[in-house]
């Protein structure tokens, strides 16, 4: 197996980038006094990046290091839980939908912005076994628009900056 160290020493960075992101957000008021829960999602514009410039493997591999770092560092085994279910269903569908090239990087960091959210609702649903974590949904999914809409932007931005970039 040929190791690739320039890569690996990106995915570092990158994943560095992400968990310094998660705790500067940490570091945010709530945004929505009803639900203290709903952050920004910053550490989405390094996924996003990595996403679009190095593919899914490379991001998978960066999303679930920072989670399982940001868990051991800050958090507790239940909220990796919740941030592995919501991160795992965010990329599976930002990389099928990017992979239609129907889209912009807008619409793709939406469409993760919310799925993260499903994601988070569904593991909470099976883990407190109720069904009425479903009512914060409608909620939850206009908040995750707003923040995918901001995070997209910045996402396109960094992307269209950094385009002529070889990594």
């Amino acid at each position: 197996m040929k190791l690739n160290i320039k890569k690996i020493t990106l995915l570092g960075v990158f994943t560095a980038t992400a968990l310094i992101l998660s705790y500067i957000e940490a570091l945010i008021p709530p945004i929505f006094a009803a639900l203290p829960m709903v952050k920004i999602g910053l550490p989405n514009i390094v996924i996003i990046f990595v996403l679009y410039k190095l593919g899914f493997k490379s991001a998978l591999s960066v999303s679930v290091t920072r989670v399982l770092m940001n868990g051991l560092l800050f958090g507790n085994a239940v909220a990796v839980i919740y941030s592995l279910a919501g991160a795992l269903l965010s990329l599976v569908l930002m990389a099928l939908i990017k992979k239609i090239n129907a889209f912009s990087v807008v619409a793709v960091s939406v469409l993760g912005a919310v799925a993260h959210n499903l994601g988070q609702v569904a593991a909470a649903v099976i883990i407190m076994q109720t069904a009425a974590i479903f009512g914060l949904v409608p909620a939850l999914s206009i908040a995750a628009t707003l923040s995918g809409i901001i995070i997209g932007l910045v996402s396109a931005t960094t992307i269209k900056l950094l385009k002529n970039i070889k990594i």
